[in-house]
């Protein structure tokens, strides 16, 4: 077995979720999914079948992001995983519906960070080991980084 870090490119304004599932469906789920609960994001959706003719399917109403969803599966080389890229959305805003889908297994991460894939090789082929989501941490927040935090999230509005 070979053991391989894929990095995944995400798009400055963009975040990303990578996950496992198992069904031909997948993508059209997830279309739906996305375009229900956040009416006025842009998004593409790459799934990578496991069996049968083994394509990567596609959904989204953004070409751009559908191409790189694509090329970041192409790149990962594994069955049954998922990329969504997502613009004018965040993860928060779909995951709970995303996990809830039938045919999705979990999911890796969802993020807006830099991720390498880790790609486990066989003789039959590639699985996603695991992610490495963005950086190692840096110290623990002060009293000053904790106000902070409270300000962003109320400027974003996540809070009140």
């Amino acid at each position: 077995m070979q053991l391989s870090a894929v990095s995944i490119e995400i798009p400055a304004d963009c975040n990303m979720i990578l996950g496992q599932t198992h069904f031909i469906k997948t993508a059209e789920d997830l279309y739906e999914i996305i375009a229900t609960t956040v009416p006025q994001a842009r998004f593409g959706i790459a799934f990578s079948e496991a069996s049968g003719p083994c394509l990567i399917r596609t959904e989204g109403n953004d070409s751009e992001l559908t191409d790189l969803s694509i090329r970041n599966l192409q790149a990962i080389g594994a069955g049954h995983v998922f990329c969504v890229l997502l613009k004018g959305a965040f993860p928060i805003n779909v995951l709970n519906q995303v996990k809830q889908c039938p045919e999705v297994c979990g999911i890796y991460c969802a993020t807006a960070n830099p991720v390498e894939v880790v790609v486990a090789e066989t003789a039959q082929g590639r699985g996603i080991m695991g992610v490495i989501d963005g950086f190692p941490p840096r110290g623990v927040e002060t009293p000053e980084d904790k106000c902070l935090r409270k300000e962003f999230l109320r400027k974003i509005g996540y809070k009140l």
